[in-house]
């Protein structure tokens, strides 16, 4: 018979694993409870870690009254601060997260360094279990795929500042038939982070932004607003979370550069948005110059703060995996935030004893705005902006990317690759993606793309464990996919289009179509 649990075990003894490693501990109450399990068939009393289901009792209380009733008072041990990105041995430059600061002395990008040393008190089994206990849960701030990695994102932040759609835990799907079909692989991923509150992985670094804009704001500091310039993604991320905490957004949007299912979504979401006659890279020039001016908070990756969110997807990727680490992660580049959050995510992991190694990665161009590619065939010497063309992977439009130290140091620190599409390329990889079941984005196309290239050469090995960041869903770039299966884009054959078969409302004209489509050898068997 099995055995009954009967009572909670008030007296845990302090030799139970979960205690012995860390007695001080102040995220304990994340642990599953230890109940006293009384087996009727032998009369013995085991402790056991399972989780109790209790009903809770209806009250009038929110999800962030809950988390105020259960809220902790140990004393936070863990930090974090801005210090100069890749900064010398011996730097003692650094600010405070509440600061308002986007560079260091010298110029340069700065990058949030967390107190390793106080995380370190902490095993790596310890972090598994806790952010594996946090999946799936309602709790704020833990339902966030972000935030259930509080510790190591903003771990000074109360959580009523916390602005969150319980973004991230996007879905780690695997692309069996693609794989196998196109590739002759049979252990390839698509981590679909377009799969999200506004459509692209941009929500993981602004819920994180405007988290930390909403405690400026109760702290009385001179913050008015929040502004960005924008390929589209990151517009409708930054509008969706300021109107959610009732911050006014200013979004500069490139005129005619954008599709309208992202040009839809600031507006609908009561931003400030202004269509400037000009393209990316000088709508970031414009707001660069105007936060320097006016008391509005930048919301581009040029600040660090979003760049701890996007790393959480990479954590994420290692937890669907039960903790084992992928050979291979490719990720669409523009503004070149994202690769170097993928890498620090790794590498957090890697360093806190989570995982023993990090995976090689590749940034993948569209070859219309290929600035980090060609910087990467020269050998790395002196890095050249250039002015991007157009390219259907619109939000990676960029030709003077804000990043781009990040990434060369992401990519050397993990022998990483850089490759390009042109626009063919990535088209056509975007079609034979959706032929397989998905619904992929032109930037996705342009990894996958990479992904082929890779292949062909042999770098990437036919059982290589293979994931491919897709950033953002394909509903936004509908417009493209109809041009493709319409074979209306000039110069471009269009290989894989499926173009609706035009018929008369007449039986036998349909059962012609029918038995010309299916084939008489297949109707035969």
């Amino acid at each position: 018979m099995a055995s009954s649990c009967l009572s909670f075990n008030a007296s845990v003894s302090p030799n139970h694993d979960l205690f012995r490693r860390h007695p001080s501990s102040p995220l304990l109450r994340h642990r599953p409870v230890l109940i006293s399990c009384t087996s009727p068939a032998d009369g013995n009393n085991t402790t056991t870690p399972i989780e109790t289901i209790t009903k809770p009792r209806r009250t009038e209380n929110t999800i962030r009254d809950d988390a105020r009733l259960q809220r902790s008072t140990a004393a936070n041990p863990f930090s974090a601060r801005y210090v100069p990105f890749n900064a010398p041995p011996g730097s003692s430059e650094q600010y405070s997260l509440d600061e308002i600061v986007y560079r260091s002395r010298s110029g340069g990008l700065l990058d949030v360094e967390h107190d390793m040393e106080a995380l370190k008190r902490f095993d790596g089994a310890y972090w598994r279990d806790l952010f594996d206990s946090r999946v799936g849960k309602s709790t704020w701030p833990y339902g966030s795929g972000v935030w259930s990695k509080k510790e190591w994102v903003l771990p000074e932040i109360d959580d009523d500042d916390i602005v969150s759609a319980f973004e991230g835990n996007s879905n780690l799907f695997w692309a069996e038939r693609f794989g196998k079909k196109f590739l002759g692989m049979n252990d390839l991923w698509v981590k679909h982070c377009g799969i999200s509150h506004t459509g692209s992985f941009k929500d993981l670094g602004m819920t994180v932004l405007v988290s930390q804009v909403n405690r400026l704001r109760k702290m009385k500091r001179p913050v008015v607003g929040v502004g960005c310039a924008s390929t589209g993604d990151t517009s409708a991320a930054l509008s969706a979370y300021c109107a959610s905490a009732g911050i006014p957004s200013i979004v500069f949007l490139p005129a005619n550069k954008i599709s309208m299912a992202q040009l839809v979504q600031p507006i609908a979401n009561g931003a400030f948005v202004l269509s400037i006659d000009t393209d990316f890279d000088g709508c970031m020039k414009l707001i660069r110059e105007i936060t320097a001016e006016l008391p509005i908070y930048l919301a581009n990756s040029l600040n660090s703060l979003r760049l701890e969110g996007q790393k959480t997807a990479a954590i994420e990727i290692l937890q669907q995996f039960d903790w084992q680490v992928p050979d291979w992660v490719i990720v669409p580049g523009g503004n070149l935030g994202n690769i170097y959050a993928f890498y620090k995510g790794f590498k957090m992991c890697q360093e806190l004893g989570l995982v023993d190694r990090i995976p090689r990665m590749v940034c993948a161009q569209a070859a219309n705005a290929n600035p980090l590619y060609l910087h990467y065939k020269s050998g790395w010497k002196d890095f050249k902006p250039m002015t991007a063309s157009t390219t259907f992977a619109s939000a990676i439009q960029i030709g003077d990317p804000v990043s781009i130290d990040r990434a060369v140091y992401a990519l050397k620190k993990c022998d990483g690759i850089v490759e390009e599409a042109t626009e063919e390329e990535l088209m056509d990889a975007m079609a034979q993606a959706d032929s397989t079941g998905m619904f992929i984005c032109p930037h996705t196309g342009v990894a996958l793309t990479a992904l082929f290239k890779l292949r062909n050469r042999g770098v990437i090995a036919p059982t290589d464990r293979t994931v491919v960041v897709s950033t953002a869903h394909g509903l936004k770039f509908t417009q493209s996919k109809i041009d493709y299966h319409s074979k209306a884009i000039p110069d471009m054959a269009c290989r894989f289009s499926n173009p609706p078969v035009e018929v008369k409302a007449d039986f036998g004209a349909v059962m012609d179509v029918l038995k010309s489509y299916l084939g008489s050898q297949t109707l035969r068997s």
